[in-house]
């Protein structure tokens, strides 16, 4: 287990005077490059991207409680932006309108080969766990799926392969277009729990919190993902920290200041767990609408395990499961992973490197 540090300041490893020998100072819609003040002051701008779900939960407290503000420093610009699938995420860091982003395995791996290895790199882990099958009460087995409508995020995205993926391993057969054995339905998470309770779906493959909504709402788990990760041990990467590679080689202060700002943020929530949903409520709260049920947000919090390591053995066994299922060819990952940063920074608060193996 990760010692408790709570809003740990890390030292920036490049010295001030090296930066501003490796960087020079310039704008533009793909935000800059980074630029050292004659103070030592870094300044830049980054573009983060995140989601309203407790599987972000480092994301939306660092940004509500300023954890990340403090790590980048007064020069840099934070501009968060929110998403509701990994899809329209993945999206927006091709076109170059986000430098950075918490995101999914899978569509970390669907930009890295859609790139063809050239526009991201995964710099941290953040959330091991906190996915499940929540289904009807009266569906008891697998079997009880065929003829059935279930709910996904979006078409490709981590839940969608585990779902599909579970199926087929089962013997059901699912096509893209909502047909086979079982339809699936790729849809919002904003829209899950109304259909799960109109009828509309018979239930969904979800992340926290709407799995433990729609627990709330009558629907029972069918399926904990973490039992379906034998071979990693029950652990399954679902979030992650992934940035643009042109950004990171013309800003590679900010970065090690973001990823030392994730750092903080998991160190904060596992110090103080009871403190930690709070925070996390209450940034869903000003991002939604509306909080939720305190009893949601802690049966969801049990699932989660926060933490840097990005787990790759399991993403790699994810894109394998998508080969699999024909939703991508051949993957070619070599490169996906750069934990330099993260790694120096383990090593300096005396904690062991991670692995991209």
């Amino acid at each position: 287990m990760r010692p408790k540090r709570l809003w740990r300041r890390f030292v920036p490893l490049v010295a001030a005077g090296a930066l501003a020998l490796a960087v020079t100072a310039c704008s533009g819609d793909d935000g800059g490059t980074e630029s050292v003040s004659s103070s030592g002051e870094v300044t830049g701008t980054l573009r983060l991207g995140y989601f309203p779900n407790l599987t972000h939960a480092p994301a939306l407290v660092g940004v509500e409680k300023g954890i990340f503000a403090k790590e980048l420093g007064s020069g840099v610009k934070l501009e968060p932006s929110t998403f509701n699938s990994g899809t329209t995420e993945a999206e927006a860091i091709l076109s170059g309108a986000l430098d950075a982003g918490f995101i999914g395995p899978n569509p970390a791996v669907n930009t890295f080969i859609k790139s063809k290895g050239e526009a991201i790199r995964i710099v941290s882990g953040v959330t091991s766990g906190g996915a499940a099958l929540v289904v009807k009460p009266e569906i008891t087995s697998v079997e009880q799926l065929r003829g059935k409508t279930l709910a996904t995020p979006s078409l490709g995205n981590t839940q969608d392969v585990a779902l599909r993926y579970y199926l087929k391993k089962n013997g059901l057969v699912t096509d893209t277009k909502g047909g086979g054995d079982v339809s699936i339905r790729p849809q919002e998470n904003s829209v899950t729990v109304d259909a799960f309770k109109s009828g509309a779906i018979d239930g969904a493959w979800v992340p926290e919190p709407i799995a433990s909504r729609l627990v709330a709402e009558g629907g029972k788990v069918l399926v904990n993902e973490a039992d379906e990760w034998a071979a990693t041990d029950g652990k399954f990467v679902t979030t992650l920290l992934v940035v643009r590679t042109e950004y990171l080689e013309k800003n590679p202060e900010i970065v090690r200041r973001l990823i030392a700002a994730n750092i903080a943020a998991i160190d904060q929530l596992n110090a103080d767990p009871a403190a930690g949903q709070t925070a996390a409520n209450e940034a869903l709260d000003k991002l939604t609408g509306k909080p939720l049920a305190a009893g949601v947000v802690a049966s969801a919090w049990k699932t989660l395990t926060f933490t840097p390591d990005p787990i790759a053995k399991s993403l790699f066994l994810s894109a394998a499961h998508q080969e699999e299922l024909g939703l991508i060819e051949d993957p070619k990952l070599d490169g996906i992973f750069d934990l330099k940063i993260l790694n120096e920074l383990l090593s300096g608060a005396g904690d062991p490197a991670v692995s991209d193996k």
